[in-house]
């Protein structure tokens, strides 16, 4: 049994509850007054069906308001707001059942304003299960939470896709300038169902993608205008009124407007900065193709990186680039060097300071310097000896001396700090001269001295005309970027055909003779290649007539001849036709012996002639089959056609021709070779003694020898040559002598 204490509690919940329900009425009209009040209030509150065709009741609004004053006063309200929430709850399902029939229409048609009627739908259910606001905010705002999280718990996946399509539709209303007076009400609909905040990621995206879409349309390609000020135009007047309808509702004027889109409308800025700067680095290669053409979209990526860190991808993507289409063997040489010197100029538009330039420029200059053309191609560039119009010099840049990359003083006051994302091989003081840059490929400028003799001797050997003038200014310029003294022994190989000029005047003068040799002076010209060919007949004579003259002027000197080097100016006299040819000295020669006899063969001929190749005779010989003065009868058999009659359509030559004529001087590549096979003995030595030796132990070991200046890079060269030759072998880094 319940104690009396018990009893005395209950007693008293009992008096007090029934004292605030019957609120001091007589008898218990109060409470039956709060019975009826109760019966009403939830009668009206109760969610209804929209779909029900039925007439609603008509309440009368002052009894429903006094209802829910005695409720209030009763303080009961809160318990018959759990009553509303549960009754909303088990009302879900009629929303559930106009979501999914909206949905299935939306997944077969795809329209977007049927996900535009389902949200006005919702705006109707929900304002008509609202309570009244007499119940106050707190109320509404309970209602409106639990009515939200109802209904964000039955929207399928696809109600995400419908509203961004439907966002996309009033994107390109408001940017058509075609929206209609619905996108306001839309607009409100979202807020009052907290869709906004909901999908506010979704309905940013939806201006990304604009935005990108409008970028690669206006912006790809086009590299001969400045594109970041029109895009910029393009978002005040198109983006920025969408923008106002979702990220600034609710704004009275304009300056409150752009306070609330500050945040959002700087993401947008910074993601069209992002798409142009994407986009130009997927282009940075063709842009540098199209140097100058490209300087403004070159001043646009440089704009855009100062806002977005892509520096990082700008390099990866052009190493890409320049991996795939540049530094392969299919490319030549002169157009890798033009690349590289574009490269050089963009970059330095894009990032003064040079550490974009320091990361894309090292595989080229690797790659460079692994080609054995390279220095002739920059060398010829030098002297405009190029085969295209296109130069790797600007004609209109001031001539500077080579360039050296300097110490850094600490002590400068205008000293900056190298950038952050400088690596730690970076050096900061970049040389600004091409051509600097250019040599500096390699650690030494030896090598350029020396290929340009070996083209200033070829250029001189090849003149006609006698005119110098071309080379002495070539020669003054790169006086200005070598130094003097690296260009004296071109000074004397200028001289030399000045004095030989000199000479041969002179000749002339004691004894005409047809022939006028150059002259030159064998220890200050680079190696000629050597020939034990012998000129036949009267060019034999003319020779000895012209060394005999020479010898009289020159006591002291001798005349040592190249009789396979240089042209002859030939007229021929046939029976019936008098032939002129310009022509290299071994055709002459094979003509003139066809003054002896009518017939000869291939092998006859080579043996009057010297030591020449088979190949370099049938290409002589074929010279005059062209011309129609030889026909070959049989197999190595060749007639002289004395007469045109004797000419038939059957005399095309049956010649495997040979290929072109090796130039006169000896390349340096060339030069080097012979060289190192100087020091094949020690190598040799040193692998029959030691046994297998790395390419380190075999430099270090070979700087012992005297006179070796070589780079490991040119050891590793001629250690691959005699590999092919059988001399050596090689496994794991590790050369030994061959079997």
């Amino acid at each position: 049994m319940a104690s009396n204490a018990v009893r005395a509690q209950v007693t008293a919940k009992w008096q007090d509850s029934f004292a605030r329900l019957n609120r001091s009425e007589p008898g218990i009209s109060g409470l039956m007054a709060f019975s009826d009040a109760w019966t009403l209030a939830t009668e009206f509150l109760k969610p209804r069906d929209l779909n029900d065709l039925k007439p609603r009741h008509q309440y009368d609004m002052r009894r429903v308001r006094m209802a829910f004053d005695t409720i209030n006063k009763c303080r009961r309200l809160p318990v018959m707001m759990e009553v509303f929430l549960e009754d909303l709850h088990n009302s879900q399902h009629l929303i559930a059942r106009e979501v999914e029939s909206h949905m299935n229409l939306y997944s077969e048609k795809s329209d977007p304003e049927i996900v535009r009627a389902l949200i006005f739908r919702l705006v109707e259910w929900y304002n008509a299960w609202k309570p009244p606001a007499e119940l106050g905010q707190t109320i509404i705002s309970a209602y409106t939470l639990s009515f939200q999280t109802h209904l964000f718990s039955i929207l399928p996946a696809s109600f995400a896709r419908g509203v961004k399509s439907l966002v996309a539709a009033t994107l390109l209303g408001t940017v058509s300038l075609s929206s209609d007076q619905r996108d306001g009400a839309l607009w409100h609909a979202f807020d009052m169902l907290s869709l906004i905040e909901r999908y506010e990621t979704l309905i940013a995206s939806v201006g990304y993608e604009y935005i990108e879409s409008h970028v690669h349309e206006t912006c790809a390609g086009a590299w001969s205008e400045p594109m970041l000020h029109k895009l910029r135009s393009w978002m005040l007047e198109k983006i920025v009124p969408w923008m106002i309808w979702p990220f600034a509702r609710g704004a009275t004027n304009a300056e409150e407007a752009k306070t609330m889109m500050q945040g959002v409308g700087s993401r947008f800025e910074f993601h069209m900065h992002k798409t142009l700067c994407d986009l130009r680095t997927k282009e940075i290669f063709d842009i540098i193709v199209d140097f100058p053409d490209s300087v403004p979209a070159l001043n646009d990526l440089k704009e855009c990186l100062q806002r977005v860190d892509q520096r990082a991808e700008l390099v990866q993507s052009l190493r890409r680039a320049n991996r795939k289409r540049l530094l392969h063997p299919g490319a030549d040489t002169k157009d890798i060097l033009l690349q590289y010197v574009s490269t050089i100029k963009c970059l330095r538009i894009v990032d003064p300071p040079g550490v974009l330039l320091f990361k894309v420029a090292d595989p080229i200059r690797r790659y460079l310097r692994e080609r054995p053309d390279t220095i002739r191609c920059i060398v010829a560039s030098l002297v405009g000896d190029g085969e295209s119009g296109d130069s790797l010099i600007d004609d209109n840049e001031p001539i500077h001396p080579l360039q050296q990359p300097e110490v850094e003083n600490y002590a400068d006051p205008e000293w900056t700090p190298e950038p952050v994302d400088a690596g730690p091989d970076f050096r900061a003081n970049k040389t600004s001269d091409i051509i600097s840059t250019l040599v500096s490929i390699y650690d030494s400028k030896d090598l350029f001295i020396k290929e340009l003799q070996v083209l200033l001797a070829q250029r001189l050997l090849a003149l006609k005309d006698g005119n110098l003038d071309r080379e002495r200014r070539n020669v003054e310029i790169l006086k200005i970027r070598f130094g003097e003294s690296a260009l004296q022994v071109c000074e004397v190989m200028l001289r030399d055909m000045t004095d030989s000029r000199r000479i041969d005047q002179h000749v002339q003068s004691q004894k005409p003779n047809v022939m006028h040799p150059t002259i030159i002076s064998r220890h200050f010209w680079p190696a000629l290649e050597v020939s034990d060919m012998v000129m036949p007949g009267q060019f034999q004579d003319l020779q000895e007539q012209y060394a005999k003259e020479f010898s009289a002027f020159k006591p002291d000197k001798v005349l040592r001849w190249h009789p396979h080097l240089g042209r002859i100016q030939l007229e021929l006299e046939l029976d019936d036709r008098t032939v002129e040819a310009d022509v290299p000295p071994l055709e002459a020669a094979f003509i003139e012996l066809f003054s002896e006899k009518n017939t000869w063969t291939v092998d006859e001929l080579m043996a009057r002639v010297g030591t020449v190749t088979r190949s370099a005779a049938l290409k002589a010989l074929g010279t005059w089959v062209d011309m129609r003065l030889l026909k070959e009868d049989s197999e190595n058999v060749f007639r002289l056609l004395s007469v045109a009659g004797d000419v038939t359509e059957d005399t095309t030559p049956k010649l495997a021709i040979g290929g072109e004529d090796l130039p006169p001087v000896i390349s340096v590549q060339q030069q080097q070779a012979e060289q190192m096979r100087v020091y094949w003995k020690f190598i040799e030595g040193m692998l029959t003694n030691l046994g297998s030796l790395g390419l380190d132990r075999i430099q270090a070991m070979l700087k012992l020898a005297p006179g070796y200046d070589r780079t490991i890079e040119q050891l590793a060269n001629f250690m691959e040559a005699a590999k092919r030759e059988g001399l050596v072998t090689v496994k794991d880094g590790l050369w030994k002598l061959g079997k």
